[in-house]
This record gives C-alpha cells, sequence and structure tokens, in this order.
C-alpha cells in the first residue's frame, strides 16, 4: 500500500506508525468493539474470512479499505487465520477514554503466530504446538523445539540433512525459523510456517546471553546442554522470537534440555509415515497406532503418549520402570480408579502457561481449582505403590491443599469467561467488594420505593423509575399527564410519547451506584491480579506437578489397553534376538471383523534375514509392520500384542514399503525406492531392523532381480542387520541354501477352482507361487484378460512362447555373430481367437449366433 503525500487523520496516523513497525503480518486494531484492518490487510482479511470489505476516510481520493470483526468473536477469526499459516498482531486500546486528547493511544500487545500459541480456542487439545528452529555451522545441524503452551524446551544436533528431516516429520512444528544464509533450503521448503531470521539471532554468545537470562543462571552447564554450540544457536533464535511476539514474561520456560539420537531407537522419515504411527497415508488419525493406544484421561498425557511413540527410548533403566509401573497398576485393576480424578485434572500444563503468560482467564482458574482438589485422591489410588517408582512420581505430584483452599474461596463455581465481566470473586472473599455489590444490587430496591412514593406524590400513576446505560436513571411520565410533573422534575429526555425526569436525589444515587459499580469491577481485576500472584510463586512445582500427573495418566492409559486388548510384558535383553509368540498387528485386529490370526517371528544372531514369500494380500506386509510396531512399542515401555515377545538391542527401524511418485521433486517411483534403499544400507548396523518389501519392482525383471539380490547381500552378509525380506522373485528363495544368516519363510494360500482363500499363516520355507491371476480375478480384472494371461503363464512355465517370423526381414550382415532370436511374446491371431472364445456362453447363443461366430473365428485364424 502506498500512502505517501497523503492527509490522514490522526487516528489513522497512528495505525499507518504501527503498521509500519509490522509489515508482514496482519494487524488487529482495536477500535471500540471491533477490530479493524485496514488497506490491503482488509482486502487479505476479506478473502481469507469470508467477511465484508467496506470503506471508511479516503486517501489520496480514494476510499481506505476496511474490514473488521467483533472483538468478542476474534478467537475466532484468529483460529482460522492461524490454520492458515498466518500471524496477526494485536493492538490494543491502552489509554483511559477522555483522558487524553487526539486518538486514544494503542499499542500491539503480542504477535499472534502459529508456533506461539498458548490461548485455549487456538490450540488443538491432543496435539503438541512447537516453534522449532534450524542452524547450520558448516559441520552439523543445530535444532530446537519450543512449546510456549507448556513450557517445554527442547534441543537436538544432526550430523546428516536426512536426520534433520527425520526430525522436522516427528515433530512436525507449527513454525520453523531459519536464518537468512541457510543453504539447505531444499529440506525445509516444503514445512508450513517458515519464517527467515537476520543472522544476528544465531549468535552463541547472544543466545548463551538470553537463555541465562531467561532461566537466571550464570552459566548452561547444569542443563546438559553447553556443548552443544550449534544447537544453542537455533535456541536463542527461539527464545529471541517469543519475546518478540509475546511482549511479557514468560516464567514457565524455566529450563533447556538435550536430547541425543543413541539414547532413542532412531527412525526416518519414511519409516515413521509407513508405520503410520500418528498419521496414516491419507493424513488423518484413523486406523493409526495412536488411535489404538491413546485412551488418556487428559490431553497433556495424549501429547506425552505421542512423543513416546515417536521416541521409543533405549535407556534400559526407564523402559524397566515404565514396564513395572504398568505392570504394577494393571495387578489389582487400579488404573480404573485412576481415570476419574485424572479427567478431573484435564490440561493442567497448558493452564499453568497461560497463568505465567499472565493471560489465564477465570475459567482456568476454576478448571486449576479442580485439578488441585483431585490431587488427594490420586495420592490415595499411588499409597499402595509405597517403595516403587509409582511412589516417587506421587511425592512429584505432591499436594497443594492452600492453593485448592484459596481457589475455592476465591473463585466462584462456574465463572464467566472474561474477567472485565466481573463476577469472578466469591461473594463473602472481599468485604470490601461484597460492600459495592450490595450498593448495586440495591439499586432495583430503591428504585421501586423511590417509585412507589413519587406516584403518591404526584398522583401520576403511570410513572415509572426505570435505568438503561446511555441516559442512567430517570423517571418516564407520559405526555398526557405531563402537567401533573412537579416543578423540581429536570427534563433529561423526549420521547414520541413521554418525557424523562431526574431529580437531585435520584441523580445523587446514581452516582453513587455507578461509581460503586465501577469501583466493583476494578476491585475485582485487583483481586483477580493478586490470585495471579500467589499463584505464580508456586508455579515451578505446580509445573513438575503436571509432567508427573501426564506421565501418570500414560502409564494408566497403557495398563488399560494392556488388560483390554490383552498385551504380554516384552522382555528386554542384551542378546541378538527377536523372538515374537503369536505376535499379531495392533491396528489391524482392530479394524478387522473376524479374528486375527497371530504369528511367531525369529530373528537370531544365526537367523539374521527372512526372505518372505506369498501372495499378493496374503498378508505379508502385515506381518513384516507388525513386527516392527511390536519392537517399537517395546522401547516404548509399553506391553505388546502377542503372547510373548523377547527383544534384543535395536537401535534402528528402517522400512521400504511402498512407494510413490515424487513429482514436486521430479523423482520416479523407483527412484524414490532407489533413494530410501539407499539411506538404508548406508546407515543400517548389526542393531537395527530393517523392513524391505518388493525391491527392484520399479524396473526390469533382472535389473530389479540383480538389485534385490545384491541389496540382501548387503543386508545378509556385510550389514547383518535383522532383515525381514518381502518378495515375488522366487529367486531369492535360494539365499537360503547359499548363506546361513537366511532362512525362508512363507504365508499360504488355497485355491479352489476360480477362487482363492488367504490363510495369513506364516510357515517356515518358500511360497511354492505367487496366485497372481487370482488375485487379478479377485478385483475384478475381466474374463477374457484373464483367460490370454493363463494361455500366455502356461506358454512362458514351458518355455513355448515363440515369436512370429518379421516380414521384412533383412540378411544378416556379413561377418556379425549369430544372435539367438527372442522368444516370442505374443502370437496375435491366435490370441484374438482364444479372447473371442473364451468370451463366449454356449448355452446363451442362438443358432444364428453360433454360426456367426464361426464365420468370425475363420476370419481371425485367415
Amino acid at each position: 500500500m502506498n500512502q505517501d503525500n497523503v492527509q490522514h487523520t490522526p487516528m489513522m496516523v497512528q495505525y499507518l506508525a504501527l503498521k509500519a513497525q509490522h509489515p508482514d503480518v496482519l494487524m488487529f486494531y482495536r477500535m471500540g468493539d471491533f477490530y479493524e484492518l485496514f488497506y490491503d490487510d482488509a482486502k487479505k482479511a476479506s478473502r481469507l474470512l469470508d467477511i465484508s470489505l467496506t470503506k471508511r476516510g479516503k486517501s489520496g481520493g480514494n476510499a481506505i479499505p476496511m474490514a473488521g470483526v467483533p472483538h468478542h468473536a476474534a478467537e475466532n477469526y484468529l483460529a482460522r487465520l492461524v490454520q492458515m499459516g498466518e500471524s496477526v498482531a494485536i493492538c490494543e486500546q491502552i489509554g483511559e477514554p477522555g483522558m487524553l486528547k487526539g486518538p486514544m493511544e494503542r499499542q500491539v500487545v503480542r504477535i499472534v503466530t502459529p508456533g506461539t500459541l498458548s490461548d485455549e480456542a487456538l490450540l488443538v487439545e491432543r496435539q503438541d504446538n512447537c516453534l522449532a528452529a534450524v542452524f547450520h555451522d558448516g559441520q552439523q545441524f543445530g535444532y530446537g523445539i519450543l512449546d510456549i503452551s507448556t513450557g517445554r524446551f527442547v534441543l537436538n544436533q544432526f550430523a546428516t540433512e536426512e536426520a534433520l528431516i527425520a526430525e522436522l516429520q516427528r515433530t512436525q512444528p507449527a513454525e520453523l525459523l531459519y536464518p537468512e544464509s541457510f543453504a539447505y533450503f531444499a529440506a525445509i521448503e516444503a514445512r508450513k510456517g517458515l519464517r527467515r531470521r537476520p543472522e544476528w539471532e544465531f549468535d552463541l554468545d547472544t543466545s548463551r546471553t538470553l537463555l541465562c537470562q531467561q532461566f537466571g543462571t550464570r552459566d548452561l552447564i547444569g542443563f546438559g546442554v553447553e556443548q552443544a554450540t550449534t544447537a544453542l544457536c537455533a535456541a536463542g533464535c527461539l527464545l529471541q522470537y517469543v519475546k518478540d511476539t509475546q511482549r511479557t514474561a514468560m516464567p514457565h520456560i524455566n529450563s533447556v534440555s538435550l536430547e541425543r539420537s543413541q539414547d532413542m531407537v532412531v527412525m526416518d522419515a519414511a519409516t515413521r509415515r509407513n508405520l503410520e504411527l500418528t498419521l496414516n497415508l491419507s493424513g488423518t488419525m484413523e486406523n493409526t497406532l495412536a488411535e489404538v493406544l491413546d485412551n488418556t484421561a487428559t490431553p497433556m498425557g495424549s501429547r506425552l503418549l505421542k512423543r513416546w511413540i515417536h521416541q521409543p527410548s533405549r535407556n534400559a533403566t526407564a523402559l524397566t520402570r515404565r514396564q513395572d509401573n504398568i505392570a504394577l497398576l494393571m495387578s489389582d485393576g487400579r488404573f480404573e480408579d485412576l481415570r476419574s480424578p485424572l479427567r478431573q485434572v484435564g490440561d493442567m500444563e497448558r493452564v499453568l502457561a497461560r497463568l505465567a503468560l499472565r493471560s489465564a482467564r477465570p475459567r482456568d482458574l476454576s478448571r486449576l481449582r479442580s485439578a488441585l482438589q483431585a490431587l488427594p485422591d490420586i495420592q490415595q489410588q499411588l499409597a499402595v505403590a509405597n517403595g516403587s517408582s509409582l511412589s516417587e512420581l506421587a511425592a512429584t505430584i505432591g499436594q497443594y491443599p492452600d492453593l485448592a483452599e484459596l481457589l475455592e474461596q476465591a473463585v466462584v463455581d462456574t465463572p464467566p469467561v472474561l474477567i472485565r465481566d466481573g463476577g469472578v470473586i466469591r461473594d463473602g472473599f472481599n468485604a470490601e467488594l461484597d460492600e459495592l455489590r450490595e450498593l448495586a444490587a440495591g439499586a432495583h430496591r430503591y428504585l421501586e420505593a423511590l417509585e412507589a412514593r413519587e406516584k403518591a406524590a404526584t398522583g401520576i400513576s403511570t410513572l415509572k423509575v426505570a435505568y438503561n446505560r446511555v441516559h442512567g436513571f430517570y423517571i418516564e411520565v407520559s405526555r398526557a399527564s405531563a402537567d401533573l410533573v412537579p416543578m423540581h422534575y429536570v427534563r433529561r429526555q423526549t420521547l414520541k410519547n413521554n418525557e424523562r425526569y431526574i431529580i437531585p436525589e435520584l441523580k445523587e444515587y446514581e452516582d453513587k451506584v455507578l461509581s460503586a459499580q465501577g469501583k466493583g469491577l476494578a476491585l475485582e481485576k485487583k483481586l483477580y491480579d493478586a490470585l495471579l500472584d500467589r499463584l505464580l510463586e508456586q508455579l515451578a512445582p505446580l509445573q513438575r506437578s503436571a509432567i508427573a500427573l501426564a506421565e501418570l495418566d500414560v502409564f494408566a492409559n497403557l495398563a488399560e489397553r494392556a488388560d483390554s486388548l490383552d498385551y504380554c510384558r516384552p522382555t528386554l535383553t542384551q542378546d541378538e534376538v527377536i523372538n515374537i509368540q503369536a505376535g499379531r498387528h495392533p491396528v489391524v485386529e482392530q479394524v478387522m471383523n473376524d479374528p486375527f490370526i497371530a504369528n511367531p517371528l525369529l530373528l537370531s544372531e544365526k537367523r539374521k534375514m527372512l526372505v518372505i514369500t506369498g501372495p499378493n494380500m496374503g498378508g505379508k506386509s502385515t506381518y513384516m509392520r507388525q513386527t516392527a510396531l511390536i519392537v517399537l512399542m517395546a522401547y516404548m515401555g509399553s506391553f505388546v500384542p502377542a503372547h510373548s515377545a523377547s527383544i534384543g538391542k535395536i537401535d534402528r527401524i528402517f522400512t521400504r514399503i511402498g512407494a510413490s511418485d515424487d513429482l514436486a521433486s521430479g523423482r520416479s517411483t523407483f527412484m524414490v525406492e532407489m533413494t530410501e534403499t539407499a539411506n538404508i544400507l548406508n546407515n543400517a548396523t548389526v542393531h537395527s531392523l530393517v523392513l524391505m518389501d518388493e525391491i527392484g519392482r520399479g524396473t526390469s525383471t533382472y535389473d530389479g532381480l540383480a538389485l534385490a539380490w545384491a541389496c540382501a547381500d548387503a543386508l545378509a552378509n556385510k550389514l547383518h542387520a535383522y532383515t525381514l525380506f518381502a518378495t515375488h522373485y522366487f529367486e531369492l528363495t535360494e539365499l537360503a541354501g547359499l548363506w546361513p544368516e537366511v532362512a525362508n519363510v512363507h504365508l499360504d494360500a488355497v485355491e479352489h477352482e476360480d477362487t482363492i482363500a488367504f490363510m495369513h499363516a506364516v510357515q517356515e520355507g518358500a511360497a511354492s507361487r505367487s496366485y497372481g491371476l487370482q488375485v487379478a480375478a479377485l478385483a475384478g480384472v475381466p474374463k477374457p484378460v484373464l483367460a490370454l494371461a493363463r494361455h500366455k503363464l502356461t506358454e512362458l512355465e514351458t518355455g513355448s512362447l515363440q515369436l512370429p517370423e518379421p516380414e521384412n526381414k533383412q540378411a544378416p550382415v556379413a561377418g556379425a555373430a549369430e544372435v539367438q532370436t527372442t522368444l516370442p511374446l505374443f502370437d496375435e491371431k491366435l490370441d484374438e481367437a482364444l479372447v473371442l472364445l473364451d468370451g463366449i456362453e454356449p448355452d446363451e447363443l442362438t443358432p444364428r449366433q453360433a454360426l456367426e461366430l464361426l464365420y468370425k473365428l475363420k476370419q481371425v485364424r485367415n
């Protein structure tokens, strides 16, 4: 927009000055009961929000575009804009009306961005909402995430671009900050919410200073991040960004931690996608591992569970502790008794964050009160866990009877949405507030008494004493009775059929009541702020309590899931083994109507690779995926869907299952397949679990078979990784006879006439056939096509396939070596005749149709 050399009103001059400071975001400019947008902001908001575009005043001879949203409904519009990736500067009126000459003073109080949300209405309660930053120092990537809605602050460092991409896929940041000189834009360009930031925000010394100031420490050694210099650069940018956007203290951001890949079971982006952990291949949460496992009682427990799913731990002590806690809660069904008080706790994490940001609303205090009141019941349920790690959790949760009592005494049972409306502080909490409320509440009785007295004194039976917000208190008399009005009545307003008056006594009372209402609201706001101050004194222990409650919720949830879904406690061992008895796919078994066929799996030091054969739809992919999910669940600390499971050391899980074109990057299906395969072959170790499904199917038969053989050789003989290798190349079943670490298993099927029944049971040895034509029949391939396919299959298997001689065959070149003629693939005349024959139903032909068909066949053969 261009406002050069244009005369503006003082209000618009103020707007333009503030807008110039925030040119890249929409500005909600408070004007009375509305947030207004002007110029290009108005046009954009009108388009995005489908609101009316109006006009205001003139600029350079043209009307100024304007659009607005009601102040009371702003959250709904903000939520829609944030979902579209937009950021909005909130500009509020901060001056007192009538105290200043000219326009009321305004300033931007915060900037709402997708990665810095804390308002309940703008957040998805069961999903993390993270702001992230990435930095590269020439050797490695530094990465940080900050969830302002909870205060969680985590750093990491990676050596490769692939690891960064995997981390982005895991954490799914709502906004991603990167420096202006970032040279790896291809790794992040597909992400939403990209924000380029100046180089100085990533300066190491500046970052250290900001972090120490935030945490109130001299250095960062106590957090274990001092040496993670690349990640610290990203952390400094994160902190600077939230300070710029929130413009308030953030005491709930009081620590930072460093994650290390060696502490986790690493999964790349393709693996997370293929295993459908929290999102399915269509991008929704239906039929995912998270949907099956998540029956948590609190939103914060749900978010923690999803982090565990995406971040399996390799800490044996922590995993044993998790299993012990789940087993203890299962032993006497105590997980059921915990669900009700945990539901009462709600989303304590995010309530505390809003409290720290001083944006907590009255209903947040009501929720916090409910949470604190539930703690004694939770402590009682955990009392039986004396001496276990659950007792440590109980100690961290603690109890806060003083705060619970304070909130009970101070806040009404069902408070209004906003403090500005009053009615939040309970009667009896403050004597002065009670007096002011009594004065305001007594107005109705006073007006009734005054009305009765004035009727008697004037003899006007229709006289009324009333109040409205515009004109205050008044005495209303009809025009017909105007001659009876006493001399001391002062006319206040003339209407069509009535006159309104004021008398000194009523005016004095009006001033007293309105003053009491104003004083009451001001006092209530003061008491509310004092209440926040009192709660903030206990912010740090309350945050620790919320984290412990979320963890307890996950334990109780996993205990319930194990009990309801018949899961077993896996054994985590240092031996080289994956031994699963009667394993099941946790998601597929929940969506099937028929009983799920459980299957065993054994991989060991002497049996590192299984070559899996069998028909399409026979269950090979399900068998492979369930193995990966059982291993992943074991390293979450969860119980698993099996009769028994013994899982050895696992450092990584890789999947090469299915593929599609990556058109945006110009990569074909086969290129995607080979890229994922290369990642596996370059990064898998002896402790990795590798799932390879149909390698080599995207190219010619011999190329594909050669690649599949070579990949199998590398995984079995060089990397020695735990490998499940599904294939339709029956030649690969010969590997079991060549290499001792390889074994064949297959999923069988039974053929009956033209139909096929899949058994879904894993058996030792190789499959005898693929049943491809039977599966094609089930899919509805036309019968003539299937008939021709059967004919060609017979010719291929017997080696009798012949090609016709070319009509214009040339004589061989003198001296040229004799070249073997390729076997013919099609005899077109025979094929056409066969198709005609296969497509007829003899019993349905009339004599004339049969005769016509004979002539047609004769023509084909000639």
